[in-house]
């Protein structure tokens, strides 16, 4: 993966991660990869998440992956403002003009994004704003449309999220960020690995391979400044994607970990029960479960790789 930039209709630096380089490409590759695979990292992460994933999602030659860092994540800058998920679909939206602006982006690529965590709201989010036009098909990993539990039905502690759920465990987690940093990295990692957050006796992990682990993603969550991060949680757990959901009409896939810190199977199922009902894409959506934590790319790399370049096969008809 090679990195590269661009740079946003506000002037924030937006970098991202390429398998083919965008700034050089061969003749003979130009135009032999009919699908764009999206790859959205969670909150306080990067592209670099998926250090496991690439080279297998990428072998038959026919796929090419993106992996952006966010705005405020990794090596993108971050704005004074802009720490709302409709900003970061916005962000979306322009790397995919400056994709296609490379060349090979064509119109008739099958674009698909694989939205983790708070990448699944941000592609939610695009939706509302600008349909899902743009896409070949979608893969929504361990997140739940709604964070918050909600007043107006019965979206209650079943579905919610595990932590962060209202105005207290909102402020509560927003402190954790800005005034305990380095606590709330290591916090992050108990809650989103499944072998920390619920250890089985099968789990065959080293304490070496533990604390490996843990410096991963806490040096990449270090990167983010605590307090822009906070007001990007703010407004994350508060959006519902419920009614956005049924907006799509395309095939869609459904991840989730059983052992995941942050949401309930049937908060993560809450998807697929809105995208098949809905009519647009009728019985278009189903569901995978792992059986691993909120990070499943990076638990079960070799399932996961299997099951993405399975549904992207799929949507070229073979």
């Amino acid at each position: 993966m090679k990195y590269s930039s661009f740079i946003a209709n506000d002037g924030t630096v937006l970098a991202f991660q390429s398998s083919i380089d965008t700034n050089s490409i061969p003749n003979d590759q130009s135009g032999s990869q009919d699908s764009l695979i999206l790859l959205l990292h969670g909150f306080s992460g990067s592209s670099e998440y998926f250090i496991r994933n690439v080279d297998a999602l990428i072998s038959s030659g026919l796929n090419w992956a993106v992996a952006p860092d966010m705005r405020g994540h990794g090596r993108s800058g971050h704005s004074r403002g802009g720490y709302h998920v409709a900003r970061l679909a916005a962000d979306l939206r322009e790397l995919l003009a400056h994709l296609r602006a490379t060349g090979l982006a064509a119109r008739d690529t099958r674009i698909v994004p694989v939205g983790c965590s708070i990448g699944a709201a941000i592609v939610w989010t695009y939706i509302e704003l600008f349909g899902d036009a743009d896409f070949a098909g979608f893969i929504f990993v361990d997140q739940a449309p709604l964070q918050d539990r909600s007043r107006f039905d019965g979206w209650d502690e079943s579905k919610a999220h595990r932590g962060c759920y209202d105005e207290h465990s909102m402020l509560a987690a927003q402190e954790a960020w800005i005034s305990s940093p380095a606590e709330t990295h290591k916090g992050l990692v108990k809650e989103c690995l499944g072998y920390r957050y619920k250890r089985l006796e099968a789990d065959a992990v080293t304490d070496e391979q533990a604390r490996a682990d843990e410096e991963f993603f806490t040096t990449i969550s270090a990167r983010c400044d605590g307090t822009w991060l906070a007001r990007l949680l703010a407004d994350h757990t508060r959006y519902d994607h419920r009614e956005a959901c049924e907006l799509i009409t395309k095939p869609t896939l459904v991840m989730a970990g059983e052992r995941s810190g942050c949401f309930s199977l049937q908060g993560m199922g809450e998807t697929v029960d809105r995208v098949n009902s809905a009519g647009h894409g009728k019985g278009s959506a189903t569901m995978s479960i792992f059986p691993c934590g909120h990070w499943l790319f990076y638990e079960e790399p070799e399932r996961f790789n299997t099951e993405v370049l399975s549904f992207v096969r799929s949507l070229r008809g073979g």
